[in-house]
């Protein structure tokens, strides 16, 4: 195994051990939780596969090498996934046609599709871990791939020291990059005015908090890590299932759907 397969590997295993222990005390959030732990296994296998792959980054010349991974991947997620979703990747897998226009609509940033957002994963992280710039539309994301934000840390830097308050990360849903964002800004629209950037608490997640938009009536939720340093942001939020719930039913939508697409 190359050393850029054995990262890749072992980060994506953290993420799915992680989500198994934190399942059997998560009544309400352990179906997504073990379905969580089982996509993220399949990734590491997809990703330790890629890694030792000739990867340009330019998704239309990959995506022949990347077809037998993809399809192994969707195989995994079919045995695991809620029936509505396992049919999706049952589907997707029956043909190069049902396969690959999503792909290529979620890398030109046309749509936000979750499944195809699940394959390009492990290829995007595995760019990233080889220092491989991808040819995907930028936007206002992730400075590396440009994709969108699916939840947010919170932790004391070298900036925030003596500061009131931790500085805030942005955690990129396609690479799994982070990048820092103001505290006081909507990650959605850009909205900077406090008085329409409520954020919401439950004494149940003490760590975590609806970070939500009067504006754009968007969310992100964001983990603190300075109560805790344990978590993995984008396992560790699914605990907190019921708050997505609730912003959902106050009428906001959240900016990215998380790792088990909530």
């Amino acid at each position: 195994m190359t050393s850029a397969a054995e990262s890749l590997f072992s980060a994506f295993e953290a993420r799915a051990e992680r989500a198994e222990l934190l399942a059997p005390a998560s009544r309400a959030a352990q179906a997504p939780l073990l379905f969580a732990a089982s996509l993220l296994r399949a990734q590491a296998a997809c990703a330790k596969s890629l890694a030792t792959l000739p990867l340009t980054g330019k998704l239309a010349d990959d995506v022949d090498r990347l077809h037998k991974p993809f399809l192994e991947l969707l195989r995994a997620i079919e045995k695991s996934a809620p029936p509505e979703l396992a049919a999706d990747a049952r589907a997707r897998g029956q043909s190069k046609d049902s396969l690959l226009p999503p792909l290529f609509a979620l890398w030109s940033g046309d749509s936000a599709d979750y499944l195809s957002r699940a394959l390009l994963r492990p290829y995007t992280e595995t760019l990233r871990e080889l220092s491989l710039t991808p040819d995907k539309s930028r936007g206002p994301g992730c400075g590396f791939c440009g994709g969108p934000p699916w939840v947010a840390v919170r932790r004391t830097s070298v900036e925030t020291e003596g500061a009131d308050g931790a500085a805030r990360f942005l955690c990129c849903a396609l690479c799994g990059s982070e990048k820092p964002y103001p505290r006081i800004r909507c990650p959605g629209c850009g909205e900077q005015d406090p008085a329409k950037l409520p954020q919401y608490k439950s004494e149940t997640y003490p760590e975590a908090r609806i970070e939500a938009c009067e504006s754009c009536r968007r969310y992100l939720k964001s983990i603190d890590l300075t109560i805790d340093a344990r978590p993995i942001a984008e396992v560790d939020e699914l605990r907190s299932v019921a708050m997505d719930l609730w912003a959902l039913e106050q009428g906001f939508v959240r900016l990215e759907p998380g790792i088990a697409g909530v």
